[in-house]
């Protein structure tokens, strides 16, 4: 549409999340940074208190943006007053939320308490007055942005990633139909969304990436540790570390030289030190906890290969395009993952990395026992992974694309409501 070339891009974006600062979510953080960069006013609306012990230094310098929530006493005289407000639209939220979820109860209990601090927080965002409101997850963020768009009549947006849509359904065919824009991280995801009707959405269903910034990740290829494995995540099963643990203990059985970190905080903390200790790998297989970025980058540029073995679990949950995997290119690390999900959409094989079929020890163990002794490959694909990074996942370029569309939405909307 030719309307959306000069639209205006938004100067006041409400960025809706359920946690901030989140320490494995430093992507919404360099977002919201592109578009300060680019002049755009952003406040956010965090959802649940503080709770991370661990925050990097670039999510605290946002921290005067934020909106939080309160203890619900101090809340309560601004829920009543917006209660009294717009008695009407608040029921009939309150009503889609609960046919909508009647059968996820803890999702309807999470919704309703997610609301209760969203009408508390109504006063400030007034205030503000927000020309676009963004949601990342499908989740009850986008549930929130879809019911402050209704209730400050602005538009919103939400970004789907994960969990969010492979093993979550919460009134996700309600948001993508009233969405002014749906936005996607990987092309695999725009084809899983169909199932809910994102076919019809045309133009308004987008892929954005995750990108990274290259300004922090200067490129080294020779200066690397001999042997040292890095995988950063959280440690949870869909990131495979259960994997690794068996493959790591072929590669100790065959005498490969290694040693291997893998970076990250989570409920499988216990369980995989306990295996690591089984499999006689208890000096070479490292769990440091949750780390400062500036250790972690530290990591990826000294790491002599990266791994990020990511599986499909039983319930169907995956990975999108891991953030931590990109980052690790764009150092010009030599990487290793597997087929799952959109990582094939930043990974060719055998060009910009190694993939491997998830949940195959032995094929894990063969990729990375011939990365580690072929210093001339982990070269070559260290190279092209940092120009494959740079073409297509630069956080630059990416948040161009993210605020084009809701320019290009923005000016949708005026030309709908002018006919």
């Amino acid at each position: 549409m030719s309307e959306s070339l000069a639209a205006p891009m938004p100067q006041r974006v409400l960025y809706v999340v359920s946690l901030f600062p989140c320490w494995s979510e430093t992507f919404i953080v360099r977002e919201i940074e592109q578009l300060i960069a680019r002049g755009v006013d952003i406040r956010v609306l965090s959802l649940k208190p503080p709770s991370e012990k661990l925050v990097q230094a670039r999510a605290q310098a946002l921290m005067g943006r934020v909106i939080g929530p309160r203890h619900w006493l101090h809340e309560l005289p601004s829920v009543w007053r917006e209660v009294r407000r717009q008695p009407a639209m608040l029921l009939g939220i309150v009503w889609q939320l609960c046919v909508g979820l009647w059968s996820q109860p803890l999702a309807l209990g999470k919704s309703l308490i997610a609301l209760w601090r969203s009408l508390a927080a109504l006063p400030a965002l007034r205030e503000f007055d927000p020309q676009w409101i963004h949601a990342h997850w499908a989740t009850y963020p986008s549930t929130m942005a879809w019911s402050l768009s209704r209730l400050l009549a602005r538009p919103f947006s939400f970004t789907s990633h994960a969990h969010d849509i492979f093993v979550e359904d919460q009134l996700l065919r309600r948001k993508l139909a009233d969405a002014d824009l749906a936005v996607t991280i990987s092309q695999y995801n725009v084809a899983y969304l169909g199932r809910w009707g994102a076919a019809a959405l045309g133009d308004r269903l987008q892929v954005v990436h995750c990108g990274v910034d290259f300004s922090e990740l200067a490129a080294h290829f020779d200066d690397r540790t001999a042997g040292r494995i890095v995988s950063v995540g959280r440690l949870d099963p869909i990131k495979g570390f259960h994997i690794l643990i068996p493959a790591l203990q072929q590669l100790l059985q065959r005498g490969v030289i290694f040693d291997c970190e893998v970076i990250g905080e989570g409920p499988q903390r216990a369980e995989l030190e306990a295996a690591r200790d089984r499999s006689g790998l208890t000096t070479r297989l490292h769990f440091p906890g949750a780390q400062p970025q500036e250790r972690v980058r530290a990591e990826l540029q000294s790491a002599a290969i990266v791994v990020m073995p990511s599986v499909r679990t039983r319930e169907g949950n995956q990975d999108g395009i891991p953030v931590a995997l990109m980052e690790a290119m764009a150092s010009g690390a030599a990487v290793i993952s597997t087929t799952v999900s959109g990582i094939p959409e930043l990974i060719e094989h055998e060009r910009d990395g190694l993939l491997v079929a998830p949940d195959d020890p032995l094929a894990l163990a063969d990729a990375i026992q011939r990365l580690l002794q072929d210093g001339a490959l982990r070269r070559r694909l260290g190279e092209a992974a940092r120009k494959r990074v740079q073409c297509e996942f630069d956080a630059h370029s990416e948040a161009d694309r993210l605020l084009a569309q809701m320019a290009s939405a923005l000016a949708r909307r005026a030309w709908e409501r002018a006919q």
